[in-house]
C-alpha cells in the first residue's frame, strides 16, 4: 500500500517526519532510483525500493520491536562507540532488527531503557507534549535542604531554559547523603544531573526505575524483554496512536537524549 514517502522514514527509525520533509526537499531522498522533491510523493514500502539520506529504507511492515532494557553503569547507549566501549546493542542477543534507543541514559547511569524501530512512536514518546513521564531514584551527596527540593520541584533554570515542574519524594538522608525520587517529562542532556547540581549538589548515582508505566519489576540489571501487544497499546494511547497496527512484542524475560 502507497504511503508519503516521510511516513515510511519516520516509521522506519531513520528520522523524525519533520527531518524526513527536510531531506526530501533536499533531494536526498530517491524511490527506485529517482530523486524524489515532493512532499506529497508516495510509495510502497513492501514493493519499492527507497532510499533516505543514503540508507535504504526496509519494510517494516509488521515487524516493528519494542524492547525494553535494564541498562547497567558503564554501558553506552548508543548503537555504536568508537572508543570501543560496550553499548547497548552488545546486551540484545537475538534481537535480529535494527532498534534504536528512545532518548538515553549516559554512561554513568542505570535503569530502564526503551529501544524500538517505530520511528513515528520513539518521536511521540520523546516529545515533551506529550507529558511521559519518567522518574529516578537518585542519590545525592550531602543532605538536601527543604528549600532545594522546592526549587527542584518547581523548576531549575538551566543554559537553554528552565526546566518544567518536576515531582520529588524524599527517601531517605544520611549525615552525608541524600535519596531522593524525581519524575519529569522532559529529556534533556543530562538533565537530573544538571538541576541537582545548580542547587550546589552532586549526584553519585542515578537510577531510571519508571518510564511512563514501565518498571523494571522481574528484569535483572542487564536484561531485557519485549514489551507485550498491551504495553505497546498504552504507549500508543498516551501519545495518540491509538488504532495504529505494527505491533510484535511478548513478555518472555531475557538474562535496556542523556539523562
Amino acid at each position: 500500500m502507497e504511503e508519503r514517502l516521510q511516513k515510511i522514514i519516520s516509521r522506519a527509525g531513520l528520522a523524525s517526519r519533520r527531518k524526513a520533509e527536510e531531506w526530501i526537499l533536499e533531494g536526498r531522498v530517491s524511490v527506485n532510483g529517482r530523486v524524489v522533491i515532493e512532499l506529497g510523493a508516495k510509495a510502497d514500502p513492501d514493493r519499492d525500493a527507497i532510499k533516505a539520506n543514503g540508507r535504504l529504507v526496509r519494510a517494516v511492515g509488521g515487524a516493528f520491536r519494542y524492547v525494553l532494557l535494564n541498562k547497567p553503569r558503564g554501558v553506552v547507549s548508543t548503537l555504536s562507540d568508537p572508543e570501543g566501549r560496550r553499548t547497548v546493542v552488545d546486551l540484545l542477543k537475538g534481537i535480529k532488527e535494527r532498534v534504536y534507543p528512545v532518548g538515553r541514559l549516559d554512561l554513568d547511569s542505570e535503569g530502564l531503557l526503551l529501544l524500538t524501530n517505530d520511528g513515528e512512536l520513539a518521536n511521540r514518546l520523546m516529545h515533551p507534549r506529550h507529558g511521559v513521564e519518567k522518574a529516578y531514584l537518585v542519590k545525592v551527596q550531602g543532605v538536601l535542604t527543604e528549600g532545594q527540593i522546592e526549587r527542584l520541584s518547581r523548576g531549575i533554570p538551566l543554559d537553554e531554559g528552565k526546566t518544567a515542574p518536576a515531582r520529588i519524594r524524599k527517601i531517605r538522608k544520611t549525615k552525608t547523603n541524600s535519596w531522593i525520587e524525581i519524575a519529569i517529562h522532559e529529556g534533556r542532556k543530562r538533565q537530573v544531573r544538571r538541576m541537582v547540581e545548580k542547587v550546589g549538589h552532586t549526584v553519585l548515582k542515578l537510577k531510571r526505575i519508571r518510564y511512563a508505566f514501565l518498571t523494571p519489576t522481574g528484569l535483572p540489571t542487564g536484561a531485557f524483554r519485549a514489551l507485550t501487544p498491551g504495553e505497546v497499546q498504552k504507549l500508543k494511547r498516551l501519545t495518540g496512536m491509538e488504532g495504529v497496527h505494527g505491533i510484535r512484542g511478548s513478555a518472555e524475560p531475557r538474562v535496556e537524549k542523556e539523562e
